[in-house]
């Protein structure tokens, strides 16, 4: 199952928001988590729905606009998102008015946009979009879910153009729940050492980033998916190299992409690969950029999909000095706290 990439639109905490720029300011964070640079939504949305909308939705319906714009499309055959929480913000606000007014007299906003469906929803309305529209809810591999989907549609030609996004958000409340529960750095760090740190936890993020996925390369197509797997809980950094090994074949790989997060409990998967399989490949990390998260994945494809299609590593991913002329296909290997893997190949066009 194959898909060419024909737009792309990435809502993070780095300046994203212009395709044509490549992390040329590197946005530095000395907060507890990261959260998005916001774009002007007046140039994506009415303000009166705005007001209306939760700070993710807003995200989406922002990131989804731009890749449909940068692929020239108007309307698309079916919206796919992928998400760990949906909107959980809205979820909290209706909670805590739940709470707050004793169950009485609640405003039905919070409520209705609380579902984890309410992003790609509300995408469709705007568009006008009647086609299949699913969102996945699968923790750490909701992306990666969410895009065999939608390969599986394009590769039995029950849609043209498909709409995948992978969208979180993170609270003030959402982090002191994971900091309770032990994923977090203990102290504050600023976001482009964590990747130096060696200690337990990472830094929480966020994102939303969509793409425009088809069977037909056009002059707006920007990397190719050759092929998207997961796998739960290996037992060993020996048995992920031999899912990547059966993964790749006899695929060559001239750059890998790595979901280190700082957290030495689990990047040993990372640390082991890249002393041995890995050795001798350029190496990116991308964690530091945006922060962990469920769908934190879509962040490294567009990172590969920038790579490739400018055919430049900025300096601030490398993990290593090993240095590549030619960017032809490159290979995504992340895993959200040890537990959800996967990997990706992506390709020039």
């Amino acid at each position: 199952m194959e898909a060419y990439i024909n737009g792309i639109g990435c809502v993070s905490p780095q300046n994203t928001l212009d395709n044509n720029c490549f992390l040329d300011e590197v946005v530095e964070h000395n907060s507890d988590f990261l959260q998005c640079v916001a774009p002007d939504y007046k140039q994506f949305l009415d303000p009166k729905l705005a007001r209306r909308m939760g700070r993710v939705i807003k995200m989406g319906v922002a990131s989804a606009k731009i890749a449909l714009r940068q692929a020239n499309l108007e309307n698309p055959d079916a919206i796919i998102t992928g998400t760990g929480l949906g909107c959980i913000q809205d979820t909290e606000k209706f909670l805590t008015s739940v709470i707050e007014n004793d169950e009485k007299l609640l405003t039905p906003t919070s409520f209705i946009q609380s579902t984890h469906n309410t992003i790609g929803g509300q995408i469709a309305l705007m568009l006008g979009c009647n086609h299949y529209n699913m969102a996945y809810v699968h923790s750490g591999s909701s992306f990666e879910t969410a895009m065999i989907d939608a390969l599986m549609l394009l590769a039995e030609n029950e849609a043209g153009n498909i709409l995948l996004g992978g969208v979180d958000e993170i609270t003030q409340h959402r982090f002191e729940v994971i900091k309770r529960l032990d994923y977090l750095k203990d102290e504050s760090i600023n976001n482009l050492d964590l990747l130096k740190s060696d200690s337990k936890g990472t830094i929480g993020g966020e994102g939303a980033v969509f793409f425009v996925l088809s069977k037909v390369r056009t002059e707006k197509s920007v990397g190719k998916i050759q092929a998207v797997s997961t796998f739960y809980k290996p037992n060993d950094s020996n048995e992920v190299e031999k899912q990547i090994s059966d993964f790749l074949g006899n695929k060559p790989v001239d750059l890998v992409v790595l979901g280190n997060s700082g957290d030495n409990r689990t990047d040993y998967f990372f640390n082991d690969l890249q002393k041995s399989i890995f050795a001798n490949i350029p190496q990116v990390g991308f964690k530091h950029l945006c922060g962990e998260y469920f769908s934190s994945s879509a962040f490294a494809l567009w990172l590969t999909t920038q790579i490739l299609n400018k055919q430049t590593v900025p300096e601030i991913t490398c993990l290593n000095d090993i240095a590549v002329s030619e960017i032809k296909n490159i290979l995504i290997y992340n895993h959200y706290r040890g537990v959800n893997h996967s990997l990706m190949l992506v390709s020039i066009c």
